[in-house]
């Protein structure tokens, strides 16, 4: 697999780092959490549980090894280096400051392997007057706009159902950073630190609508191209749901408007003022005639960019979806990444919290008697 062979060392917690080293994982890293000798990474007890475990844990922490260590204790820190040394990236979400009071510093790190890729994801990065400021998720959405563009027309936000500045701005950014240096450090020997802002992410993301505020156009929620301002591109009620409008290009308008016997509105796709309102209702009212399924059996196979709004469920049942899924020993698993012939997905089981402790520290020399010991000091566990 593509990334066989390289070996990363996880310190995260919760949900943007380990969701980056779960496609790590995927594309055939060995990841190894790096949890406290408490309770370990948050997340393991979130409800929904599955057993003793947390449902959204095992997602995303399949194919990875743990391991107990208090790096606040000289011999965790000595170990810690010790393992950094056999790693080839390390991934930290700690407040900026921390890997530094640990002892942990990227200089350090790079002591003890000059080609270490090190990547540290926060909230608004290592540097500037907020970088030592908390938050999470939808802290990160207001403070890039992202948010404010994100609601009804009103103007009130609406709170996304998925984690965007945590899997978007964060986990996958960090994921693109350290391939990236993870070839310069083939490439050159060197190693490098990784500054992943997930406020950065967010506000890259935005690129297109900052180059449009700058040439003079509005940012608003509902009153732009592809968030609500013209009927094509528009969320529509019909008999048990809701269905989505993007016929974007004039060809799919047309064709939409001819199978929903509206060809009067043919030249209203763009619409604005009156006349947009008008053709809403126009659409609104021949769609809420009929059911999803009705719909979508009566476009068949038409390009008229009309997709049914599914629940979580139904869109697992979808036979795109399940067509496309990857086998975890009889469970679904969805991986955004297909390279080459391989199927690339994380399949196996979460770790237990400490699983492997003993076996990877007696690869850099702890006996069983040492290790022993450490667990009664409580270094490991």
């Amino acid at each position: 697999m593509p990334l066989t062979g390289v070996r990363v060392l996880d310190l995260s917690r919760l949900l943007p780092g380990p969701f980056a080293t779960m496609i790590l994982a995927g594309l055939g890293a060995e990841v190894i959490k790096v949890e406290d000798t408490g309770d370990g990474d948050y997340m393991r007890w979130m409800p929904p549980l599955q057993g003793d475990t947390s449902a959204m844990f095992t997602a995303i922490n399949r194919d990875k090894r743990s391991l107990r260590l208090d790096l606040k204790t000289a011999r965790g820190h000595d170990l810690f280096l010790d393992l950094a040394a056999t790693a080839d990236v390390i991934l930290e979400s700690f407040r900026p400051g921390v890997m530094d009071r640990l002892g942990l510093s990227t200089t350090v790190l790079h002591q003890r392997r000059r080609s270490l890729v090190v990547c540290s994801i926060s909230g608004f990065g290592q540097d500037g007057p907020d970088r030592l400021r908390a938050g999470h998720d939808l802290n990160y959405l207001a403070r890039s706009g992202v948010l404010a563009i994100t609601g009804t027309a009103d103007g009130r936000p609406v709170i996304p159902g998925v984690q965007i500045g945590d899997v978007g701005g964060g986990a996958l950014t960090a994921v693109i950073a350290i391939l990236a240096a993870l070839r310069a450090a083939e490439r050159t020997g060197e190693g490098s630190h990784c500054d992943v802002s997930m406020l950065d992410g967010l506000l890259s993301w935005m690129s297109p609508h900052i180059a449009a505020v700058s040439a003079g156009s509005v940012a608003a929620a509902s009153g732009m191209l592809l968030n609500g301002a013209y009927p094509c591109y528009q969320v529509y009620a019909c008999a048990d749901g809701w269905i989505t409008v993007a016929a974007l290009e004039p060809k799919f308008w047309s064709r939409l408007c001819e199978l929903l016997g509206v060809v009067e509105l043919s030249d209203s796709a763009f619409a604005t003022g009156d006349e947009a309102q008008r053709t809403v209702d126009r659409l609104q009212a021949v769609l809420a005639t009929r059911t999803r399924a009705q719909w979508r059996e009566h476009f068949g196979d038409e390009d008229v960019c009309c997709e049914p709004v599914l629940s979580v469920a139904e869109a697992l049942a979808d036979p795109q979806a399940a067509h496309r899924a990857q086998d975890a020993g009889g469970e679904p698993v969805w991986f955004p990444l297909r390279v080459g012939a391989l199927p690339h997905a994380p399949l196996g089981a979460a770790p237990s919290l400490g699983a492997d402790s003993r076996a990877l520290l007696a690869e850099i020399g702890v006996g069983d008697g040492e290790f022993d010991a450490l667990v009664a000091q409580g270094v490991t566990g």
